[in-house]
């Protein structure tokens, strides 16, 4: 449908959805000063259940042939030292000492962007992945295991309003990052408000490929194919002032994405939240951020830093999110 069809690099029936082990929280994270944005995201991808069963499984590690730093071994050696040691409090120290690996914008130290974080250790396992893969074609879209779990593909439908005549592109996605400024009183508004048909600016030049007209156009983007973990960020940085958004918006626990689809009409397609991030602050350039997350025995725990505590969903239902992290 318009998409070039991936080399498979990590086969798809590896992928577990479901937690392999079922144990306790882990150990908080120390914070050797704004560290928290880095904690957050760590917390939030050591309880993602395909990525944490991959990781503990030491597949990529026993066939790890990179040279230097690996984010992929990073992650794996810290995932295990998260979840399986007996102390109550670690040091992700190799994040740490390696922070211009993941992001060459991040400076240890100074307080940084939780989303962009995320974005950057995404990008860096994606690469650790493919770190001497000769044998892949560079014209292709590879699949690794982090592709395979967080990539999904946004349909983009362009519509000329003289001739009605349609053109489709096709974009993948790693995370979806949704303007809460207008209708914004629930996640479901938001993400209609997402899908709906918006009309061109008459400053975005459209020439219909049909009537050859300069004409005016619609624009309308769905989800095509659904990752198997979608993260939604709730914007919460006006784009025009910089000012922060703290307006409440709710959230289910269970959400249906097949309205949002690019075919609404198939059976629905459910995903549970399992984690979740919040920045607590007046602005968005300082304050603090802390995370909740759902361990695999099912329970849910506040996770700020060094402290794991126990909660209950409706703790986890009424905060003020920025990251919603939902599993298929």
């Amino acid at each position: 449908e318009g998409m070039a069809l991936p080399q498979r690099i990590f086969p798809r029936e590896k992928i577990c959805m479901d937690w392999k082990q079922r144990q306790r929280p882990g150990a908080g994270l120390f914070n050797l000063g704004n560290t928290c944005y880095i904690n957050v995201i760590l917390q939030c991808l050591t309880y993602t259940p395909p990525l944490a069963n991959y990781l503990l499984s030491h597949q990529h590690s026993q066939s790890c042939q990179q040279q230097g730093f690996c984010m992929m071994c990073t992650m794996e050696a810290h995932v295990r030292k998260v979840l399986c040691s007996s102390a109550s409090t670690v040091l992700p120290g190799a994040v740490l000492r390696d922070l211009k690996f993941i992001g060459e914008e991040f400076e240890y130290g100074r307080q940084e962007n939780a989303h962009e974080f995320l974005r950057c250790t995404l990008s860096a396992m994606h690469r650790a992945c493919l770190s001497g893969r000769r044998d892949l074609d560079v014209s292709s879209p590879e699949t690794t295991i982090v592709h395979r779990i967080f990539r999904g593909f946004m349909k983009i439908r362009v519509t000329c309003l003289s001739c009605q005549a349609v053109v489709d592109s096709y974009k993948a996605f790693l995370d979806v990052s949704l303007d809460i400024r207008v209708r914004a009183s629930s996640l479901i508004t938001v993400l209609e408000d997402y899908v709906a048909p918006k009309q061109l600016d008459q400053k975005e030049c459209f020439r219909c490929r049909k009537c050859k007209k300069k004409a005016g156009a619609s624009r309308k983007v769905t989800v095509h194919h659904a990752p198997r973990v979608l993260t939604l960020c709730l914007q919460r940085a006006d784009q025009w002032t910089g000012t922060k958004i703290s307006k409440f918006v709710e959230y289910p626990e269970y959400l249906d994405l097949r309205p949002y689809m690019s075919d609404t009409a198939g059976e629905p397609l459910l995903c549970s939240l399992y984690a979740i991030v919040v920045h607590s602050g007046d602005t968005c350039l300082e304050g603090h951020f802390f995370c909740y997350t759902k361990a695999s025995n099912g329970l849910w725990y506040k996770m700020d830093d060094e402290s794991v505590d126990n909660c209950d969903i409706h703790t986890v239902l009424g905060q003020q999110a920025y990251l919603l992290f939902y599993a298929r």
